[in-house]
C-alpha cells in the first residue's frame, strides 16, 4: 500500500512539475527558449510603416511581384528538422493566414517571406487613410514560442507610390504602378465603345495597325471624350508626410467618367483603358511633373502618335447644347466666341455663310484640337527621347501598357 501511495505522489510530482493551473486554465510548460529561437517580424523599412493598397492589388497575380518582400520572418533553429509555423492574425484588409516551413539545422538563421491572404475587395474600397496592426505568431513543433506586432499606416487606394528612396540611399522607382490604373476590363468600356461608334467617325474598332485607321479610331474615342465634357483638374496631392516616399492621387476610370475630370495622369489611363479594349496599344510618357499619352501606329511598333490629353480642357463642348440656335445654324455670340479660335479660317466663313449643324461644330472643333494635342509634345518629346530609351536614368519613363501587363494587373471595379 505504502508503494502505491509513493507512485502517486511521484507521478502527481511530475505533473505539476509540467503543467500550471491558472484561473482554470492548463498552460503547458515552454520547452523551447523565445530568446533562442529570436523569432522577429519585419515590414520593410524603406516604405516606413506605409501600406499602398493600389500596390497589392497591382501585384495580386504577378509571379514576380516586388524586386525585395513587404514583410519577413526571421527565426533561430532551436533544433534540428523543427516544424515552424507563423500565424498572421484577420484585420480588415486580411484573412488569417498561416506560413509553414522547415529549419534543417540547428542554431541556423532563417528568413521567410510569409504570404499574407489580402481582402482585395476591402483593399480596393479604401478611400481614406487608418491604421491597422498585423500580428505574426511564431509556433515551433506546434509549440507557441512568440509574437510580434507590426504596426502599418495604410493608404486610400487611389494613392500611387510613384519613387522613394531606401535607407540605404538607393532610388526606387515605381511609375509603372501607373498600368495597374488603366483598366481595360471596365465593364462601361464595352457600351462607351457603342456610343463612339454611333458618332459615325468610324465603323469598327479592330485594332488595325493601320496607321489611317489607327488616327481615325484615336480621333473618335478623342470626340467621345469632349463631346462628354471632359474637363482638366490638377488634384495629386496626398496626406502623406512621408520624405523619402514620393506618392499621386490617381483617379480611377470611373472618376473620371462619372464625375468628367481629369489631371495629366488620370487621363492618360482613362484613354489607355479605352485603347486597350479597343485593341490598340498605349503608351504614357512620364516627365517631371507631367505626363502624357503615346500609341503605338503600325504593326512594326515603330512608329509613336503622341497626345497631349488636358487639352481637352479646353473646352466644353456640352455648354454649348443649350446656345444653338437650330432655325439659323449658329450660337449664341458669346459661345461661338468661345470655340471660334479652334476653327480653321475656311470653317469660320463656312460658319458665316450658312452656319453649321451643331454636330459639324463640334466635329470640327475637336478635330482641330485633336491636331493640336498630337503636336503639342513632339517637339519635347524628340528632345528627351534619348532619356526615355535610357531604362536606368530616373526621371524619365515611357510605360508599355501591354508589356507591363503582363506583371501589373489592372485594379479592379468594385462596387462600393
Amino acid at each position: 500500500m505504502q508503494h502505491i501511495k509513493t507512485i502517486i505522489r511521484t507521478t502527481l510530482l511530475f505533473l505539476v512539475s509540467c503543467v500550471m493551473v491558472s484561473c482554470g486554465e492548463i498552460v503547458v510548460k515552454k520547452t523551447i527558449d523565445p530568446k533562442v529561437a529570436n523569432f522577429t517580424a519585419e515590414y520593410d523599412q524603406d516604405f516606413e510603416g506605409v501600406l499602398y493598397p493600389s500596390m497589392l492589388l497591382a501585384l495580386a497575380n504577378s509571379d514576380e511581384g516586388l524586386e525585395r518582400p513587404l514583410f519577413q520572418v526571421s527565426v533561430t533553429a532551436p533544433s534540428n528538422n523543427a516544424v515552424l509555423r507563423v500565424v498572421i492574425d484577420s484585420t480588415l484588409l486580411n484573412y488569417v493566414s498561416i506560413t509553414q516551413e522547415t529549419l534543417p539545422k540547428k542554431g541556423e538563421r532563417y528568413t521567410f517571406e510569409p504570404v499574407i491572404k489580402w481582402k482585395y475587395e476591402s483593399l480596393y474600397k479604401l478611400k481614406q487613410q487608418g491604421n491597422m496592426v498585423l500580428t505574426f505568431t511564431c509556433f515551433i513543433n506546434d509549440e507557441e514560442v512568440d509574437l510580434k506586432n507590426v504596426k502599418l499606416n495604410f493608404r486610400p487606394v487611389n494613392e500611387c507610390l510613384m519613387s522613394q528612396v531606401g535607407v540605404d540611399g538607393k532610388y526606387h522607382d515605381y511609375r509603372w504602378l501607373f498600368a495597374a490604373y488603366v483598366n481595360e476590363d471596365h465593364p462601361k468600356i464595352d457600351g462607351m465603345l457603342s456610343e463612339i461608334l454611333s458618332q459615325g467617325i468610324v465603323t469598327t474598332f479592330d485594332g488595325s495597325r493601320s496607321e489611317k485607321k489607327v488616327d481615325n479610331q484615336m480621333r473618335a474615342i478623342w470626340f467621345y471624350a469632349l463631346n462628354r465634357g471632359m474637363a482638366y483638374a490638377s488634384i495629386t496631392c496626398t496626406s502623406n508626410g512621408s520624405r523619402k516616399s514620393n506618392s499621386q492621387y490617381i483617379r480611377f476610370f470611373d472618376d473620371v467618367y462619372n464625375n468628367r475630370q481629369a489631371n495629366c495622369i488620370d487621363a492618360c489611363v482613362f484613354f489607355s483603358s479605352i485603347m486597350r479594349k479597343a485593341g490598340m496599344y498605349p503608351l504614357i510618357f512620364v516627365e517631371p511633373c507631367h505626363a502624357y499619352l503615346g500609341y503605338y501606329t503600325d504593326k512594326s511598333k515603330k512608329k509613336i502618335a503622341l497626345l497631349e490629353t488636358t487639352i481637352t480642357g479646353w473646352v466644353n463642348l456640352p455648354e454649348l447644347d443649350a446656345h444653338y440656335d437650330e432655325a439659323t445654324r449658329k450660337l449664341e455670340d458669346k459661345y461661338y466666341q468661345k470655340i471660334a479660335k479652334y476653327l480653321t479660317d475656311k470653317q469660320k466663313n463656312s460658319y458665316e455663310a450658312r452656319g453649321m449643324t451643331l454636330e459639324e461644330i463640334k466635329k470640327a472643333v475637336a478635330n482641330n484640337l485633336f491636331d493640336r494635342a498630337s503636336e503639342y509634345q513632339k517637339e519635347n518629346y524628340n528632345n528627351n527621347k534619348v532619356f526615355f530609351a535610357d531604362t536606368l536614368q530616373p526621371t524619365y519613363k515611357m510605360l508599355d501598357i501591354e508589356v507591363l501587363r503582363k506583371h501589373v494587373s489592372p485594379i479592379p471595379a468594385v462596387d462600393n
